[in-house]
């Protein structure tokens, strides 16, 4: 298979481009893109697009995520996470006063849909250029706040140390959602400061670490997964004839009444925003959008032939 998604379970100390790169030589090929970063300092899943299947990670990259990480509250630090510069904390008598029962009743303010200002050192863009590097340019960020999900921000684990307290946590939340803001704002709440110490994402829509390969030893042929497969888990599915097949990888439109699973759809039920396209034979023709009775080709999918690097 020449195309296609693979899962990665990013290692400390090196950034998600460095595994892109390393990817890119073990696929044999220039086309890799990833649907969304780690830090250095994270670890965890990434999920990259080998060939033709780099136009699938659009719709993969706004897939709701789930984070292990563990916040130190104390103080702050310049970068919101441990490899940022030290800021004044609190004294110790006001953190060792934090209770188990103090701490969670500040995490809930921060749970549901909020407004979050993401790190200053975050890649969000101002003016075109990302915000961590203005900020290592010596410039001084102000980021807009955005509206997050954040469906669970959960303690596992508490533990004292000498003038800090860490908390281990499961965090599952909207794709844009900053872990290393919510550890700078539950240290604000608190009025101890605190940031993020260790981060570890584990799923990212139906996407598990779980399944993800290690980069030392990864074999992409046995570790790579259908970009059919892919959409599966992402999108809702439509189940196309040869001759459906051939006239959307055409570019033509196809009746709704006339494709499987949305046939017994009445005039005016509601359908999704955008489906997968797959032929009898498990390849990936389109995604598309219904327009009125009929659906469009939003992406196209080349066949497998040609997909090869260059392509």
């Amino acid at each position: 298979m020449n195309s296609g998604i693979l899962l990665v379970d990013k290692p400390q100390g090196i950034t998600s481009h460095d595994v892109v790169s390393r990817m890119r030589r073990l696929a044999g090929t220039r086309k890799i893109g990833h649907a969304g970063t780690l830090d250095p300092m994270a670890t965890g899943l990434l999920i990259l697009g080998v060939n033709g299947a780099t136009r699938l990670l659009h719709y993969l990259v706004g897939l709701d995520k789930e984070y292990l990480a563990t916040i130190r509250l104390g103080w702050n630090t310049t970068t919101d996470d441990a490899e940022g510069e030290p800021l004044a904390g609190a004294s110790a008598e006001i953190v060792e006063a934090l209770t188990e029962a103090g701490v969670r009743a500040a995490m809930l303010p921060l749970t549901g849909e909020i407004s979050q200002v993401p790190s200053a050192v975050s890649a969000v863009k101002v003016a075109g250029k990302r915000a961590y590097q203005r900020v290592r340019d010596g410039e001084t960020v102000e980021l807009a706040a955005r509206r997050v999900t954040v469906s669970a921000f959960e303690p596992l684990a508490f533990r004292a140390g000498d003038g800090h307290l860490d908390i281990d946590v499961r965090v599952e939340c909207s794709s844009g959602t900053y872990v290393r803001a919510l550890a700078r704002d539950l240290g604000a709440a608190l009025g101890t400061g605190g940031h993020l110490t260790a981060l570890r994402r584990t799923r990212i829509g139906r996407f598990g670490v779980d399944e993800a390969g290690a980069l030392e030893g990864f074999d992409v042929a046995t570790a790579i997964m259908s970009p059919a497969d892919a959409a599966r888990r992402a999108l809702p599915v439509v189940t196309l004839t040869a001759q459906q097949a051939v006239d959307l990888g055409h570019g033509k439109r196809v009746d709704i009444a006339a494709v499987a699973g949305l046939e017994a759809s009445g005039a005016d039920a509601p359908l999704p925003a955008v489906l997968a396209a797959i032929d009898a034979d498990d390849h990936l023709i389109a995604i598309v959008e219904p327009r009125g009775r009929q659906l469009k080709v939003v992406t196209g999918f080349p066949p497998a032939e040609s997909q090869e690097d260059g392509a």
